[in-house]
């Protein structure tokens, strides 16, 4: 199949990432210089269906390596969850003569490239997304520049959470995954943190832990919160109306998503992408690329689709022992 493939489609999809750009790049310049004519299709899945897609070439991808969020833009796409869709998709791939779809993004857009295998559709698959929860690989795309991101936050906030002897409650992102609040909780020096994976929602504890740490000279107080438990604004009230201490909440937001990519990001990204195209080229078919144990790897889509990421046991002991 290898000598077969010609003409790729490259798309982003879900939330978006720094390092979506240097991964897009890498396909397409890697693309031209392997024989491989490139076509960027825009929104995603949702941009597929529309046939939003058209040629790229080097100068298409020129000064896009240090710009986050994603030149393609993306978009969710719930009608590609039904069998009519998807098929129309793959028609649609059949169409434009796409051999492959290299797909950038999380593990929803992964079940998206198994809806295209199951229609006929050669996929590479790339881990773009800021929240680390793709089990097959140790690294994503985007993680470790929202993480600095949240990082440079977070500690402006305790500045002035000192300041005022304050109690400060920072909510990063992570709906089902704690990772950026677990590595921003020790990066940072938080006096707790709570994740989705850990959390036991006993908000006694915290206020405990408060009083105790005012009683022993603590002129703040830092809570690092991720998204999947939320509701930062009104626990900020009870703790203060429960503690008597001002209590702040800071939800960080979508700024974690944007900002250009740490270096890390860009040449993660941009191996990755490179590696799409000699993926391909090699006749592999329904991969994902990743990162584990020092080296770049891949994986059957399927396999990579039935892992189950947890968070490391050690990491969560240690930031238990390093914020008491």
């Amino acid at each position: 199949m290898g000598n077969q493939v010609k003409r790729v489609g490259v798309l982003t999809s879900g939330g978006d990432a720094p390092g979506m750009n240097a991964a897009v790049r890498a396909v397409v310049r890697q693309g031209i210089a392997r024989g491989v004519e490139v076509y960027g299709i825009r929104r995603g899945f949702a941009g597929l269906l529309q046939e939003e897609m058209e040629p790229m070439d080097a100068h298409s991808v020129s000064d896009i390596i240090s710009r986050g969020g994603t030149i393609l833009q993306t978009a969710r796409c719930l009608e590609f969850l039904e069998e009519e869709y998807q098929q129309k998709a793959a028609d649609i791939c059949r169409k434009h003569g796409l051999d492959a779809i290299i797909t950038i993004g999380g593990d929803g857009s992964y079940k998206g490239s198994r809806n295209l295998k199951n229609h006929g559709i050669n996929t590479i698959s790339l881990p773009g997304t800021i929240d680390l929860d793709i089990a097959s690989t140790d690294y994503t795309l985007g993680f470790d520049t929202a993480v600095n991101t949240a990082m440079e936050a977070i500690d402006k906030i305790r500045d002035t959470s000192t300041s005022h002897e304050r109690c400060s409650i920072v909510e990063v992102m992570g709906r089902g995954a704690g990772y950026i609040a677990l590595w921003c909780g020790i990066a940072n020096g938080a006096e707790d943190v709570l994740l989705p994976e850990d959390y036991d929602y006993d908000e006694q504890k915290l206020v405990n832990h408060i009083i105790e740490s005012r009683k022993k000279g603590k002129q703040h107080h830092l809570i690092i919160n991720a998204e999947g438990i939320g509701h930062s604004s009104s626990m900020a009230k009870r703790i203060e109306a429960a503690t008597g201490i001002e209590t702040r909440a800071t939800i960080l937001g979508y700024m974690q998503r944007g900002g250009s990519p740490t270096a890390r990001d860009r040449v993660y990204a941009s191996t990755m992408g490179a590696m799409a195209i000699d993926l391909l080229l090699e006749g592999q078919e329904q991969r994902v690329i990743g990162w584990r144990d020092g080296k770049f790897i891949h994986t059957d889509l399927d396999e990579a689709l039935a892992m189950e990421k947890k968070v490391d046991p050690y990491q969560l002991e240690l930031c238990s022992t390093l914020t008491d």
